[in-house]
């Protein structure tokens, strides 16, 4: 016996509805992080408020924002750092609090001031890859020894 098929119509319909009914109840969220690099080779990391340990600046993608575009306007509200021409993208990282983290690493800049501490960013400043301040999180270690040792990537942040 021969199944039934739906209209192409119909079946687009129900698919369609599958999707924005998968949106819903799982929407994907999405991070940046940028790795910003000094001509000293320095990296810049931020201390937040809210959560422990040094960090790359970022945060999350607001809808109808590109990846690139999120991770520029990060870094100049935490950082005060002008992205110049395009960063490299260093890879995606499933993180289980908010689904996937894109890094970028950034060596072509400007900052003209650092922003002074507000109730987000408690400080900001360059440290030495051989040098990090105590309290550097373990993903932010991993993704320096990714770029700048060459460690292979790990998938997970």
């Amino acid at each position: 016996m021969k199944r039934p098929t739906l209209p192409a119509w119909t079946r687009r319909s129900v698919e369609r509805a599958i999707h924005v009914g998968a949106l819903l109840t799982r929407p994907l969220t999405m991070g940046v992080r940028a790795m910003v690099i000094d001509p000293e080779g320095r990296i810049l990391l931020l201390r937040h408020s809210y959560v422990p340990g040094w960090h790359f600046p970022g945060g999350g993608v607001e809808r109808g924002e590109t990846i690139a575009v999120a991770m520029q306007r990060e870094c100049r509200e935490e950082a005060g750092v002008h992205v110049k021409g395009a960063a490299l993208l260093h890879g995606l990282f499933l993180n289980r609090n908010i689904d996937h983290i894109a890094v970028f690493v950034v060596r072509n800049f400007t900052r003209d001031v650092a922003p002074q501490p507000d109730w987000e960013i408690v400080e900001t400043d360059f440290f030495n890859p051989s040098d990090l301040p105590p309290g550097t999180t373990d993903a932010t270690r991993r993704r320096i020894a990714e770029v700048l040792d060459r460690v292979p990537p790990a998938e997970t942040w």
